[in-house]
């Protein structure tokens, strides 16, 4: 595994981290807390040091509980991510929470769900602008860096929005934001546009989200036509779109893969070799998945020293 800093915070992060929004049910499988376990301690044996979370993957706080008791016994191991602003009030429904007060209300209970006394990284959770420009939010979280219960702020920025990303890229300094979390990956390249470069300019860290386009940079879907309806990711990518993006990767299979290394494997090296990503968030089902999607950092694809090497 390679680590890098992650922006202008004091963090190292290993490149390859591991998301957990599966852990909430919406790609199709329940999980146990053993296989979220299994999963966890295979991430921790493969060298990988980020977990990325939500409050709203999963009613009351599932993914953030099944986190929490898999890691409570070797928090030092890991920095944590979580977020703010949305809580799940049924299983297809999320409910806005952007006020000072909600926000603080949920900070403690996250707090308690991942059996840990702070939070490495605090994120702002695709919300809208007019939720993002609010002092007191601001002031409150700040306050809570400075009690030690949030180290860093971030912003995880709506893939819904061209002008929300932009915005609140440009703003991140001002509201003490270090991080910023983007949906990135070979098929889908819009955080290119205005939030990278931004990113570069102000020395945010980035962490890359759905780096494999929700599975379909696996290669395991090219012979499927939609996702399941009970999935999430079944309404960000209809029929048009999943055949589209199938065409575009028969031919980086043909033209782009080189010898010897996988579809996942190249798809995580290529996010990683943007000078401007710090690291990638995958998710995983089985431990497996968590072992290949590891297994990036051995390779020589991703040059640390010289990001632009490998085109």
């Amino acid at each position: 595994m390679r680590y890098r800093r992650l922006g202008k915070t004091d963090m190292k992060v290993s490149a390859v981290g591991l998301g957990t929004y599966q852990f909430g049910g919406r790609w199709g499988k329940t999980f146990t807390k053993k296989e979220a376990a299994d999963i966890i301690a295979t991430a921790r044996d493969s060298g990988i040091t980020l977990l990325d979370t939500a409050p709203c993957y999963g009613m009351n706080h599932l993914a953030e509980t099944l986190v929490g008791e898999a890691v409570v016994s070797s928090r030092s191991h890991w920095i944590i991510a979580t977020k703010f602003g949305h809580e799940k009030i049924s299983p297809t429904q999320n409910r806005q929470a952007w006020t000072a007060t909600e926000v603080q209300e949920q900070l403690e209970a996250s707090l308690r769900a991942l059996r840990t006394d702070y939070i490495d990284l605090y994120q702002f959770h695709s919300g809208s602008n007019e939720a993002f420009d609010n002092d007191e939010l601001w002031t409150m979280l700040g306050k809570q860096v400075q009690a030690g219960k949030i180290r860093y702020l971030g912003i995880s920025v709506s893939r819904k929005s061209k002008e929300w990303r932009e915005y609140q890229t440009r703003k991140a300094s001002s509201v003490g934001a270090s991080v910023i979390q983007v949906k990135y990956n070979r098929l889908e390249r819009d955080a290119e546009k205005g939030v990278l470069s931004e990113c570069l300019d102000q020395g945010l860290g980035v962490m890359a989200r759905v780096p494999l386009a929700s599975g379909l940079l696996s290669g395991r879907y090219q012979n499927v036509t939609s996702f399941d309806k009970s999935e999430s990711r079944a309404s960000k990518y209809d029929e048009p779109t999943m055949a589209r993006m199938q065409g575009e990767i028969r031919e980086i299979m043909a033209n782009e893969l080189p010898d010897g290394v996988s579809l996942p494997q190249y798809a995580l090296a290529w996010c990683l070799k943007n000078p401007a990503v710090s690291c990638v968030i995958p998710g995983c089902k089985t431990p497996e998945q968590v072992r290949i999607n590891a297994s990036v950092g051995d390779l020589e694809l991703v040059d640390d020293e010289h990001p632009q090497a490998w085109k």
